[in-house]
């Protein structure tokens, strides 16, 4: 088959697309025919490389797709042959109440082998059903950074209808699903963007208030806006660069709840802010099986619309890494393998 290779960690230029062996269907697996497949920042950090990350090369990234089910392991029972399905991409021990808090927990696409290719064996575990009329665009972009967010807001930062929410980077893959979700649960909204389209992006997908950041400070505005209280809840996933802003966006006894650090993950912190105010740090990583049935339900019906910024064929992994890395558009960029095309 044809799949996107790592050669090894550094620079876009250890990029491949060519042939790679056609994966061994094990009695739990489901082989999937993809037909598109996304990027995550996660991949950007997976081809760098990061500390205690070691795999073997190549390595096939990608952890987002959807495609059709090609054949099934001899112990399948949730999926047969023609049905259409996207991943999940946590890997954990069903058997606890919350398996994203495994030990053991992993990343399809960043610790085994990925999808971004023309065939891929999944573990039956890590599918779900994707009801027909769903394009596979939205299909194979929409899992990962939906279930991050809904778990992230809903979850772990208890979200109520009334409180306030600052979501950064509101046009992104988890911004762009957090802004959604914290409209959807009835909180008044605000939100960071870039550029004028940008923020017109989350004025339409629920953002009450926005705020270009790179022509003010956000937590001053924030301050601005809510007559010096701040927010209950900050959707926190830059790092380094926001982090002592996003801190002081937040009222007394407010949620900074964080998924990554895209700009650094070792930022300096303001201490006595926090114990002042009373604040909680919350992290919060990928979602249960019943959560990600939760939020996929509501991009199936519609409630939810993922951003799909670009589709390329999957020969020009180059050019989609690039797009991510410089920040172009807003959404996610789509991949389909060449013989899809």
């Amino acid at each position: 088959m044809q799949a996107v290779k790592v050669t090894e960690h550094g620079d876009i230029d250890v990029l491949e697309y060519g042939e790679y062996p056609d994966p061994e269907v094990g009695s739990d697996e489901v082989l999937v025919d993809i037909k598109a497949a996304a990027l995550n920042h996660l991949d950007i950090w997976t081809r760098r490389g990061m500390p205690g990350l070691d795999l073997e090369m190549p390595h096939i990234p990608g952890s987002d797709g959807a495609g059709v089910v090609e054949e099934v392991g001899e112990n399948v029972t949730r999926f047969e042959e023609g049905d259409r399905v996207a991943l999940s991409a946590g890997v954990g021990d069903l058997r606890m109440d919350d398996p994203t808090l495994d030990p053991h927990f992993h990343i399809i696409g960043e610790h085994v082998p990925g999808i971004h290719s023309e065939y891929a064996a999944i573990s039956e575990d890590n599918l779900i059903p994707v009801p027909e009329g769903v394009d596979w665009a939205v299909a194979g972009s929409s899992s990962l950074v939906f279930q991050t967010a809904w778990r992230m807001l809903i979850e772990r930062a208890d979200l109520e209808a009334g409180e306030s929410v600052l979501v950064l980077g509101a046009s992104g893959g988890v911004g762009h699903a957090a802004l959604q979700i914290a409209d959807y649960a009835g909180a008044e909204v605000y939100a960071t963007g870039s550029t004028e389209e940008k923020l017109e992006y989350a004025r339409e997908h629920g953002a009450d208030h926005v705020c270009n950041y790179e022509e003010e400070n956000f937590a001053d505005w924030v301050r601005s806006e809510t007559d010096g209280r701040g927010v209950d809840v900050v959707v926190e996933h830059v790092g380094e660069p926001t982090w002592q802003d996003s801190l002081a966006s937040l009222t007394k006894g407010g949620r900074l709840v964080t998924c990554g650090g895209t700009g650094g993950g070792a930022p300096e912190t303001d201490i006595p802010r926090i114990f002042w105010n009373q604040l909680e740090i919350i992290g919060s990583t990928m979602a249960t099986p019943e959560q990600v049935d939760d939020v996929m339900g509501l991009v199936w019906d519609g409630t939810f619309e993922p951003a799909i910024r670009e589709e390329l064929p999957m020969s020009e992994i180059d050019r989609a890494h690039e797009i991510i890395e410089n920040r172009e558009g807003f959404g996610k960029v789509v991949v389909r393998p060449d013989s899809e095309l």
